[in-house]
């Protein structure tokens, strides 16, 4: 499986990323172990999809990435 998740910063920003191990990969960002979200800590996963094509996965990640993305979030998740 891969998924595709956000996560709700300190800062109260979002950060979207795409993994295949979606506990390691959260517990990486909690420990500091990522630059992305390290000075953003403590992170908290509001959301993730997962998917059975990593193609799939990839182009939902690029599509929260994008304005339209990042709008239907705001609508949906915030």
């Amino acid at each position: 499986m891969y998924y595709v998740y956000i996560l709700r910063c300190s800062d109260d920003k979002l950060y979207v990323g795409q993994t295949s191990y979606l506990k390691k990969r959260i517990e990486r960002h909690q420990n500091g172990y990522l630059p992305s979200t390290k000075p953003r800590r403590p992170v908290f996963l509001i959301y993730y999809s997962a998917f059975s094509d990593q193609y799939k996965a990839i182009e939902f990640e690029k599509y929260l990435k994008s304005g339209s993305g990042r709008a239907f979030t705001s609508k949906h998740l915030i």
